[in-house]
């Protein structure tokens, strides 16, 4: 079964989890079906976006690849 965002619908490729006792979010990369009170599928475009609430932290647990080298600026 496909994961679908939380947001828009498209396609998951993350996952959002929240601890409200730490004031903490974190993402991990959606390697299996997400089910209730586990956290909420992101497509990748909504999880790089992300932002916390004011006075959390962010933590981004995903592995990602680049598939091509970042230019460099002279």
């Amino acid at each position: 079964m496909i994961q679908t965002c939380a947001r828009c619908g498209g396609p998951g490729a993350a996952v959002m989890s929240f601890s409200y006792d730490d004031r903490a979010v974190w993402l991990d990369d959606l390697v299996s079906t997400v089910g209730p009170g586990e956290g909420y599928p992101l497509c990748a475009d909504h999880a790089d976006r992300m932002t916390p609430p004011l006075g959390w932290t962010l933590t981004d647990h995903r592995n990602t690849t680049r598939l091509f080298a970042p230019l460099e600026v002279a």
